[in-house]
């Protein structure tokens, strides 16, 4: 099949939905010849934070030299973002390849009456058939959902793991207790390994700590009060922590801060386990990494910001970095989530700080919640608040709304904040041909 008849053919496993499970993958696997096994994996789990740490990771790993895949799930802009090798999208000719014999391995399944995978599980396959073509020396991997029984959780051959910061979220598959979420997440914790954490919940360390001892492996937790010199900045940030001295990172975003602490811990581990990274392979890959639609700072006059806060951990680091970065700017809010989320309490945190809110919805998924009753959830909070019948409606007026020194502010569900920011661009460029015309130039 060619690459649209693969996309068909990925797009026709989507109506499964999300199942956790290892058994399908495992079979699918075993018949595509188990490529996950060549391969060697930092692999990172966690609630908040996991493609921040994944970005900065790989890219300093590509700036040493090794050639590194990097699984994200999921993606924002482009289909193809999510299996990358030294940050370039995986080709359509491989896409192609990788799917007929995906496809063809399910049929096999399919004829031996096994059930058949999820969309994620053929993606994830794909991804360890590109990374072996690629040769890869080391793949960074980022959980899909929870951990232990994530599709991802079947490799054997990880190095090191990495938690990122653990808090409530997916209650009604992961567990509604922090301990029995972060028992999730500590899943992907291998023997004899090295484990890396996040300061956590004394709850979630707990749980990351026994694990790691229970399974031989040495374990690094981020001590906060390592961190210091802290200069944030929307457009850049700098911090020092431990030993290391004027880190500057490109991502905004007061919790980028505590992302790139757990980053650096990792390089200390890979360090350790005999990975070349010299300290200049290190700072300059924290300058060079890019992040888009995690406070993702996409125009100014006004300030436009994307980022994909969709549980209330997340929206409480939002309003925290508003309050830092923009006190005594009108904020303007374009707003959408999915039913599934806890957005009451995402909007009882973020709501009060607009002075005006726009709520939209993801087209054609089934787990965007409608923008008008998004709009009344939110009028409970702030009654300037109105629903858009399109993204693209919402983003052209409030770009109208808001004045040069104001900040407009586009985050909820990730699903549409790759439509978002085409929007943005298509009304500047716009604005720009009228400007132009007005003018007589």
């Amino acid at each position: 099949m060619d690459y649209t008849q693969a996309r068909e053919y990925l797009n026709g496993l989507s109506g499964k939905g999300s199942v956790l499970g290892l058994e399908r993958m495992r079979l699918l696997l075993e018949m595509l010849g188990n490529p996950q096994d060549t391969l060697k994996y930092i692999h990172i789990s966690g609630t908040n934070g996991k493609g921040s740490v994944l970005a900065y990771l790989s890219t300093i790993l590509t700036g040493a030299g090794y050639r590194t895949g990097r699984y994200i799930s999921p993606t924002l802009f482009s289909y193809r973002e999510r299996i990358q090798v030294d940050g370039k999208e995986i080709k359509r000719e491989s896409l192609a390849i990788h799917v007929t014999a995906i496809a063809e391995a399910i049929e096999k399944m399919q004829a031996k009456g096994e059930d058949i995978p999820t969309l994620f599980e053929a993606e994830t396959a794909m991804a360890f058939l590109y990374f072996k073509e690629k040769k890869c020396d080391i793949v960074v991997l980022e959980t899909g959902l929870g951990g232990s029984q994530d599709a991802t959780n079947v490799i054997n051959t990880t190095l090191l793991e990495i938690i990122t910061s653990i808090s409530m979220d997916h209650t009604a598959v992961l567990g509604d207790t922090l301990k029995e979420i972060a028992t999730e997440k500590a899943g992907i914790i291998k023997p004899d390994t090295i484990v890396v954490s996040a300061a956590q919940h004394p709850e979630a360390e707990r749980v990351i700590t026994e694990t790691s001892r229970k399974k031989n492996c040495t374990c690094q937790i981020v001590d906060s009060s390592g961190i210091s010199d802290i200069c944030y900045g929307y457009d850049r940030q700098s911090f020092s922590y431990r030993s290391w001295n004027n880190v500057v990172i490109p991502l905004a975003g007061s919790y980028q801060i505590q992302n790139a602490a757990l980053a650096l811990e990792a390089v200390e581990a890979l360090r350790k386990i005999g990975f070349s990274l010299s300290d200049r392979h290190v700072y300059d890959g924290f300058l060079n990494t890019r992040w888009r639609g995690r406070f993702s700072v996409i125009g100014k006059n006004p300030i436009v910001v994307l980022d994909g806060a969709h549980n209330p951990a997340a929206a409480e680091e939002l309003r925290h970095s508003l309050e830092l970065y923009f006190k005594g700017k009108k904020l303007y809010y374009i707003f959408g989530m999915f039913q599934d989320k806890d957005y009451k309490k995402v909007i009882a945190l973020t709501a009060p700080l607009a002075e005006h809110i726009t709520t939209v919805e993801t087209r054609d998924n089934p787990r965007a919640m409608p923008a008008k009753d998004l709009a009344e959830a939110v009028a409970a909070v702030n009654h300037s608040v109105e629903s858009a019948d399109s993204i693209q409606q919402a983003v052209s007026e409030t770009m109208k709304y808001a004045g040069d020194e104001d900040a407009v502010i586009i985050f909820g569900s990730l699903s549409f904040l790759g439509e978002a920011e085409n929007a943005v661009m298509n009304y500047r460029k716009s604005s720009c041909r009228k400007h132009t015309e007005g003018s007589g130039i």
